[in-house]
């Protein structure tokens, strides 16, 4: 009789921790995803901004149209995109190819100045920083789920349940970290 006592106690034991774990990765699963939605918030609105950015620079550098081209097809590269890794290198290039939008219009004081264009270019920020909260929103959900799958007893839980891989970092990119890596510019006043 002690013995099945035991035995039960030790079942349920087991049953608990398989629930709970269970429990656990589905609600950590559905943390990321929630968070990946909110990147793809921020990113459909940049996505959207980048026409009217293009089209407001069209009118004064015409004769740039390679670097419009790129945007616009960097930008439709990013729209296509589905997976988080195609997400990643698309968000990647077309933020690359912004960078080279943006410092085309140095070259242009018209431009520069025009009300449209700084108007865009503020919405393209307050984005950009939105996008940055997003991904690091995203990211933490992702590094929390991966600790916790790979952690025991959740690891012999998570191989049964389809929870057997990693989920994906949104990382900004190894172009992108080598300049954030670079030293600050020197402010010198002489």
């Amino acid at each position: 009789m002690i013995t099945w006592i035991v035995i039960g106690v030790v079942v349920a034991i087991l049953l608990f921790i398989l629930v709970g774990g269970y429990n656990r990765l589905v609600a950590l699963d559905q943390n990321a995803n929630q968070a990946f939605a909110d990147i793809d918030v921020q990113l459909k609105q940049r996505q959207d901004l980048i026409p009217n950015l293009v089209e407001t620079v069209k009118g004064y550098a015409a004769h740039e149209a390679g670097t419009l081209e790129a945007v616009i097809a960097a930008r439709n590269q990013a729209a296509r995109a589905t997976s988080v890794e195609d997400k990643v290198q698309a968000e990647n290039m077309l933020t690359g190819a912004l960078g080279r939008l943006f410092a085309l219009s140095e070259s242009y004081p018209d431009l520069k100045a025009n009300q449209n264009f700084l108007s865009l270019q503020g919405e393209l920020s307050d984005i950009e920083n939105k996008l940055a909260a997003a991904r690091r929103f995203f990211n933490n959900a992702v590094g929390e789920f991966n600790s916790v799958r790979r952690a025991f007893p959740t690891v012999l839980i998570a191989g049964l349940f389809g929870f057997g891989k990693d989920r994906t970092f949104f990382d900004v990119g190894a172009e992108q970290r080598a300049a954030m890596d670079a030293a600050p510019p020197q402010v010198k006043f002489n």
